[in-house]
C-alpha cells in the first residue's frame, strides 16, 4: 500500500528564527518543508518539484540580484498556480494590495502566530482540493451544461477562464470572484458578500482589497477578451456579472 505524500511548503524567509519556528510548526502538522533564505533558486525548485504552498517574505536579502518578495511572487505566477502567502512587516495597506495584485493568495503581517499561518495554509489547501474535486467530477460526467451552452467556462483545476478557445490564468482569489459572480448572473453582490464567499475563514478584509482584486481582474479580462465588459459596478451597492457572448 502506497503512503500518501505529505504536502510540501516552500518557505522563503531570511530571518533564521522565524524560518525555524515555521519549519517546526509545519513538521508538527505533518508538512514537508523546503527553506530558502533569499530568492535564489526558488523559481527553479518550484518548477521541478510538487509544491503545495509558498510562504514568501516581502523583504528579502540580495533583492537587486534575485528580486524582493513582490518580484519573486510575480515570477512564480508566470510559471505556477501554487498558493502563495506573503509574510510582511509592512503594515501599509498599499503594500498588502500590491502583493495580492501580483498574484499572492493571502498575506500575514509580522509579528504573527505560527498557528494562524498553519490555519491559513490549510484553508488554501482545502480550497484548492475542493476546486480539484469539482474539476474531476465534471470530467467524469463529460462536458458540463455550462461548457456546452456558452463559449466560456471556468477550469477549477487550473484556475483558468476559458473563452472561445483562449485560456486566461487567474489567481485563486480572482477565480473565486468570477465563480461567485457568475453563479448568479445579473445578481448584485455586495463587497461584504464577496468577502464572505471568498474568505470562508472570516479574516478581516477591507472593501478596498476587494476593489483592488476586481480592478486587476477587469484589466486581465480586458486585455484578453476586450470586446465584452464582464463585471459591472453598481454604485453604492457592489458588483454584478454580465454574461459573456
Amino acid at each position: 500500500m502506497s503512503i500518501p505524500l505529505k504536502p510540501q511548503v516552500v518557505i522563503v524567509e531570511d530571518e533564521p528564527k522565524i524560518a525555524q519556528i515555521l519549519i517546526d510548526y509545519l513538521h508538527a502538522q505533518d508538512f514537508q518543508t523546503q527553506h530558502f533564505e533569499s530568492g535564489e533558486g526558488v523559481l527553479t525548485y518550484i518548477e521541478r518539484h510538487a509544491v503545495d504552498c509558498v510562504l514568501l517574505d516581502v523583504m528579502l536579502p540580495n533583492a537587486s540580484q534575485f528580486g524582493d518578495g513582490l518580484q519573486l511572487c510575480k515570477s512564480i505566477r508566470q510559471v505556477s498556480r501554487v498558493p502563495i502567502i506573503m509574510l510582511t512587516a509592512r503594515i501599509e495597506e498599499i503594500d498588502r494590495i500590491l502583493g495580492l495584485e501580483l498574484g499572492a493568495d493571502d498575506y500575514i503581517c509580522k509579528p504573527f502566530s505560527p498557528r494562524e499561518v498553519i490555519a491559513r495554509i490549510k484553508a488554501l489547501l482545502r480550497r484548492s482540493q475542493m476546486q480539484s474535486d469539482l474539476h474531476i467530477d465534471s470530467q467524469e460526467g463529460g462536458h458540463s451544461a455550462a461548457q456546452s451552452t456558452k463559449p466560456w467556462y471556468l477550469d477549477e483545476a487550473r484556475f483558468q477562464l476559458n473563452y472561445r478557445d483562449q485560456h486566461l490564468d487567474l489567481t485563486s482569489v480572482e477565480f473565486e470572484i468570477m465563480r461567485t459572480l457568475s453563479s448568479s448572473a445579473g445578481h448584485i453582490f455586495s463587497r461584504a458578500q464577496l468577502i464572505e464567499k471568498i474568505y470562508p475563514d472570516h479574516r478581516i478584509v477591507s472593501d478596498r482589497t476587494i476593489d483592488s482584486h476586481i480592478k486587476k481582474l477587469r484589466q486581465k479580462l480586458n486585455a484578453a477578451f476586450g470586446e465584452h465588459e464582464w463585471i459591472h459596478s453598481v454604485y453604492g451597492v457592489g458588483y454584478k456579472f454580465v454574461m459573456g457572448g
